[in-house]
């Protein structure tokens, strides 16, 4: 384990894992940077002693301004934790070109742009953690969750890439794939979806609501803000982390399973 207190940026900190993860950073003695995109949340994250800063994943000079301010002030960020994100719900046919770019913009283009800004200074320094939150959604889909996970399933190839392309320079990458868990964005993305009775998807629509209230294997934010921390504090990091039962059950469930018993799983999940 490493003594060194880190200079650490975690997007999307104002709740949920992000903000689970700055307060016990913090509390570790990281020098810790909560980045949102709204001002209103920011006593949130100053409250769990965190450095609040303006950042928006979809906002490019909020990003490259919020790198500048904290490389000016340490030489260059030690661990970026890529955690902003949100899930579009709703059958492929409903969801709109702007709510798929929307998707995208947030859970990947963001996320690969914080990463290209911070590579720089790290690779000066021969050292750096590079944490991206992916889900266990990136090994397999869930219907009415089809944006989400696809976007997930790019997360898991981007990290794929940079863990051999930041090898050299000393630039760890880690791919943090927790299970479901109960956060306020989680409970808005099942709620957000229409519960119209002529929708032709009415059926599986109430179901998904239904089913994501029972709240089956779901983790507290503290849960996988912990062991983030742990990877934050090791060494020598494995590639991924797998976070609760079902992060571990159902991807090994979906490789192992042909197509049409898989199908039937996940239709069991909807009934």
């Amino acid at each position: 384990m490493q003594a060194k207190h880190k200079v650490i940026l975690i997007t999307g900190s104002n709740s949920g894992i992000g903000l689970a993860t700055a307060r016990q950073a913090a509390a570790a003695g990281h020098i810790v940077y909560g980045g949102a995109r709204r001002p209103e949340t920011f006593p949130d994250i100053a409250a769990v002693g965190a450095q609040p800063v303006r950042l928006d994943v979809t906002d490019e000079a909020s990003m490259v301004e919020a790198v500048r301010q904290i490389e000016a002030q340490h030489g260059a960020i030690d661990v970026l934790v890529n955690n902003a994100g949100f899930g579009q719900m709703g059958p492929i046919e409903s969801i709109t070109r702007e709510q798929w770019l929307s998707q995208y913009e947030t859970n990947v283009f963001g996320l690969v742009r914080m990463t290209q800004l911070v590579i720089p200074a790290m690779r000066r320094r021969k050292q750096g953690q590079i944490l991206n939150i992916s889900s266990m959604g990136g090994e397999f889909t869930f219907p009415l969750a089809g944006a989400y996970h696809s976007t997930k399933y790019a997360v898991e190839s981007i990290n794929e890439a940079l863990r051999f392309e930041l090898k050299p320079f000393g630039i760890h990458v880690t791919t943090i794939q927790p299970g479901p868990v109960q956060t306020p964005l989680a409970q808005a993305a099942a709620s957000s979806l229409p519960a119209r009775p002529d929708d032709p998807y009415a059926g599986l629509i109430a179901a998904f609501q239904k089913m994501s209230q029972q709240n089956i294997g779901y983790l507290a934010p503290e849960q996988v803000a912990a062991v983030i921390l742990r990877v934050i504090d090791s060494r020598q990091p494995q590639p991924r982390y797998k976070i609760g039962l079902m992060a571990h059950l159902m991807p090994s469930l979906h490789k192992l399973l042909p197509d049409r018993l898989w199908d039937g799983v996940v239709g069991s999940f909807y009934r």
